[in-house]
């Protein structure tokens, strides 16, 4: 069923109104940016007709027989800590949010829009409409000035990364991506309006809202990890921030300045030749290129400097199988993968869990398209604790006290929406 709405935006905002009261919700949203890999402008998948929750140890497994009885879209996320799984690997920091390491669920109803179009894929699909349509626009309150507690003083941090740098100059790696955790507990807070302020200060072309049970994934994420369309794979890694100014001369300087500045370029070189490498083990021979190398990308907090790195899909290999072979994504673990993340087990001070892992869908011709889950709030109702993760690449010229001020950039959105 296609029809076409008057006021889009408030029909996503009821669309979301009317799932909240599911036990299971994906939403994605691109806020309208330019994406030529992008299948839809928002997907709503609503209630969940089947599921699945694992843990590391056999959950791409587990996944893997879920999708064989499951072959039309479903929709889920991977956390970081399915790193223990695929490398020989352990976690033992602390965790507050109690997530699981994967889970997907079956839509029963599904809204793709695009071009101003919505379609709605249900078994009762004008009840779907009309249900939509009757809710009242509430937008709620947000409710600000939570009480954050960081795992790091700046002290600490900057200690950490001195620290780590040591290793970089004994040449156990070369760059990493170091994490720190901004928290609150005893939290009750509406995360859809939350949501939807995130959405609004930056919007972002990942942007998610995900709920399972008392769980919500709350993203304004701007980054791709990687993409399936038809027989070719696309992943696109973030490495060089610099900050947006007010001035039209003075942004644009920023982003020259950001395009040249070597510790930036060293570092975004170093994840692109780790992402080529981890498409290699899905790849045909030959077919691994990097389709666009040190490409700026403006946002409403931030410039990137992103880069896209294509290749052609081996025969033989399942959708999930592609995933693990690059799982976790390069921008987030460091090189060499295994010892970064190894080392930053040592260093940092909680579990990472969804944060630094993938939000995404698989559709019903076996394309997928997963997110990187950064510049995002999560939240477990059920025991009231609120987290968001910032991290940044430390390399050789890294300077311990630019790259704090850089997590407080990156989180800039997500503290301004809590109100700090």
């Amino acid at each position: 069923m296609i029809v076409q709405v008057d006021h889009l935006q408030n029909f996503k905002h009821k669309a979301l109104q009317w799932a909240q009261s599911f036990n299971a919700v994906c939403y994605f949203d691109s806020n309208g940016f330019d994406d030529p890999y992008s299948k839809f402008d928002t997907l709503i998948a609503i209630g969940a007709k089947a599921e699945i929750t694992a843990y590391a140890g056999n959950a791409f497994d587990e996944l893997e027989k879920f999708r064989k009885k499951n072959e039309g879209w479903i929709t889920g996320f991977f956390g970081y800590d399915l790193k223990n799984e695929v490398e020989k690997l352990f976690s033992q920091n602390a965790d507050g949010l109690q997530f699981p390491d994967l889970y997907f669920f079956s839509p029963k109803h599904l809204i793709i829009i695009k071009d101003e179009k919505v379609k709605i894929i249900s078994d009762d699909e004008q009840q779907v409409l009309a249900l939509i349509e009757q809710e009242e626009l509430n937008a709620g309150s947000a409710q600000p000035n939570i009480d954050l507690q960081a795992r790091f003083s700046k002290q600490e941090y900057i200690d950490a990364v001195n620290g780590i740098k040591e290793h970089i100059n004994r040449g156990d790696i070369y760059v990493t991506n170091f994490c720190q955790e901004f928290f609150a507990e005893g939290i009750n807070i509406n995360p859809l309006p939350i949501f939807l302020q995130l959405n609004s200060v930056s919007p972002n072309p990942f942007a998610t809202f995900f709920k399972w049970q008392d769980n919500y994934i709350l993203g304004a994420s701007p980054e791709r990890f990687m993409a399936k369309r038809g027989n070719k794979l696309i992943s696109q890694p973030i490495k060089g921030t610099a900050k947006r100014a007010a001035d039209f001369k003075a942004d644009e300087e920023a982003k020259q300045e950001l395009r040249n500045h070597p510790k930036e370029l060293q570092e975004n070189v170093m994840i692109v030749d780790l992402v080529r490498n981890d498409l290699t083990k899905s790849a045909r021979q030959g077919t691994v290129k990097t389709e666009d190398l040190f490409g700026i990308y403006s946002f409403k907090q931030v410039h990137q400097m992103i880069s896209t790195v294509v290749c052609e899909l081996q025969d033989g290999l399942s959708v999930i199988e592609v995933i693990k072979n690059t799982f976790p994504m390069g921008s987030m673990t460091g090189a060499p993968k295994v010892s970064a993340m190894q080392l930053m087990e040592q260093y940092e001070r909680s579990r990472r869990g969804v944060y630094s892992g993938a939000v995404g869908y698989m559709s019903a011709d076996d394309d997928f398209d997963f997110n990187v889950v950064i510049r995002s709030l999560l939240y477990n109702s059920a025991n009231g604790y609120l987290s968001f993760h910032a991290g940044s690449a430390i390399t050789y010229h890294a300077d311990a006290e630019k790259e704090y001020e850089e997590c407080l950039l990156k989180a800039q959105a997500v503290l301004e929406v809590l109100g700090r």
